[in-house]
């Protein structure tokens, strides 16, 4: 048996037996630190994928229900796989796990134990999703919604800040005593408040002084 999707982990934390559907056509980069967010939170998921990575040999841990960096990178490891499988044929993750299993593994040689020492976690902003951060920044700023142009405009910005704006996370070590380090990028909606604080509608607007709330709320990142 193993522990439900996080999708379904919403409606109920019973377990999932092998055998049940899985959602296929997930994202593999927009909804990813979503799904690692509710594993996190959950005991029984934890040991439910640690069985799945493990069986799959992504990872070479021991069964736990401690959310570990060892985890954390083979949850990474498995999802750059998937994604590769999922450009051709998507695939949810526990299918694609469990087909894994049934081919007997990934290659040893390759797996979390010798898995990549760098993942570079990157948002892609579709159509929809960047109307709907750049509507609420405008709405917040300038106190109206966004007009087509700036949709155009800033959609182009978020698109072109991508890189700069992903997050990398560094592993060291090995089994138990692997340690993680996580290297934030810019942050899109702080970058597109200096971007409207620099027009005149935001200079008459004040919106530098939004900014400065927007920085406290973010602890002063």
């Amino acid at each position: 048996m193993v522990a439900k999707t996080p999708d379904q982990a919403r409606a109920s934390a019973a377990p999932m037996p092998m055998n049940a559907p899985a959602p296929t056509g997930t994202s593999p980069t927009g909804d990813f630190t979503d799904f690692l967010k509710i594993i996190a939170k959950s005991p029984s998921l934890i040991t439910g994928y640690s069985k799945l990575l493990k069986a799959a040999k992504f990872y070479k841990g021991p069964i736990t229900d401690k959310y570990t960096p060892a985890l954390q990178k083979a949850f990474f490891y498995a999802e750059k796989e998937r994604a590769s499988v999922n450009l051709i044929s998507p695939i949810g993750r526990d299918e694609f796990l469990q087909q894994t299993i049934a081919l007997g593994g990934i290659d040893p040689g390759t797996g979390a134990g010798g898995g990549p020492s760098k993942v570079t976690s990157v948002t892609k902003y579709t159509s929809e999703s960047a109307k709907e951060l750049i509507n609420s920044i405008i709405q917040d700023t300038l106190g109206r919604k966004a007009t087509a142009a700036e949709i155009k405009r800033y959609t182009s910005t978020l698109k072109g800040i991508e890189g700069k704006a992903s997050t990398v996370t560094r592993y060291s070590g090995s089994g138990s005593n692997q340690t993680q380090t996580v290297s934030p990028g810019i942050n899109e909606k702080q970058y597109l408040v200096d971007q409207i604080a620099g027009t005149d509608e935001g200079k008459a607007n004040k919106v530098l002084g939004y900014y400065e709330t927007f920085m406290n709320a973010l602890g002063g990142r």
